[in-house]
């Protein structure tokens, strides 16, 4: 099982990683952060209106399912936002420099931090 800080360094380990945070979905707030490149602080609070949005909008589409992760894309960066599994009320944000990562290995690896997070 890994704490916060471990998760947060396993995932850095990606090659083109940037930064990467464990964040409070109820409040928007960081509980751990890595990295640099983005605004965390305010990515933090986005990303928890996406991941609310994205819920309510499931909620009425009737879809009885469960987010794995969300994915933009943009122009220099991948970010990926996963809903833990293991811990109800928080979301992994993970950003990486897109010319240099493997989107596919930096989701199984965000999937698998997650099974391991605990704290």
């Amino acid at each position: 099982m890994a704490n916060i800080k471990q998760t947060l360094d396993d995932l850095m380990t990606v090659d083109g990683a940037m930064c990467a945070s464990i964040v409070d979905s109820a409040s928007g707030m960081i509980l751990g952060a890595i990295g640099s490149g983005v605004d965390m602080e305010v990515a933090a609070a986005g990303n928890t209106e996406v991941v609310r949005a994205k819920t309510k909008t499931m909620r009425a589409l009737g879809l009885n399912d469960v987010i794995e992760d969300i994915l933009i894309t943009l122009g220099k960066h991948y970010h990926i936002i996963r809903p833990s599994a293991r811990k109800e009320g928080v979301f992994i944000y993970f950003v990486l420099d897109k010319q240099r990562s493997n989107l596919a290995m930096a989701r199984r690896k965000t999937q698998d931090v997650d099974k391991e997070l605990n704290f």
